[in-house]
């Protein structure tokens, strides 16, 4: 038995436990995050979206079906009045809730699978996959396609002042 006891000299000595706290898994740090949270902030109100969406759509087919079931009393060959232009109108306003709550939906989740919560962040994700990681060429073309814009606004901007002259003269000369 002697030889299964250790010699003193290659004991190791007992772990030392530090007063911090031990840091998560990377993959639950990721996944739960301040920037993953904000993240899915759009897909959890795309889903509360959808809900309610899915009450409304609900709520509209039994109202038109209880419209459709007779009284007590009433002869049932007898046609219901509809009004096919409210009818048209509610219908197109239910389909337009349920596609754009959906749609902020996927969006949302799209987004966080893709990891992007910002303009920018999209706008690199964009020029890596393109090969332009931010070179000065690109930034030099971006100014010059913004001196551009501006060029092109002011004198939008000085023929709209301008015609406001004209307008204005005309006016006077009227009167």
């Amino acid at each position: 038995m002697a030889f299964l006891q250790q010699p003193s000299s290659m004991a190791q000595p007992p772990p030392i436990r530090s007063s911090q706290p031990s840091e998560a898994p990377e993959s639950q740090s990721a996944f739960f995050s301040q920037r993953s949270r904000r993240q899915l902030g759009l897909f959890v109100i795309g889903a509360g979206f959808v809900a309610a969406s899915a009450a409304i759509t609900r709520r509209s087919l039994v109202k038109r079906y209880k419209a459709s079931v007779p009284r007590f009393y009433q002869p049932s060959n007898r046609p219901t009045e509809v009004n096919g232009g409210l009818e048209a109108f509610e219908a197109l306003n239910v389909a337009t809730v349920n596609v754009v709550s959906s749609a902020i939906m996927v969006s949302g989740g799209l987004l966080w699978a893709f990891d992007i919560s910002s303009v920018d962040d999209m706008r690199k994700k964009v020029r890596r996959r393109m090969g332009a990681a931010g070179s000065d060429e690109d930034k030099g073309a971006e100014e010059e396609i913004e001196e551009w814009v501006a060029s092109i606004l002011s004198r939008k901007e000085f023929k709209h002042l301008k015609s406001m002259e004209r307008t204005k003269d005309e006016e006077e000369k009227k009167s």
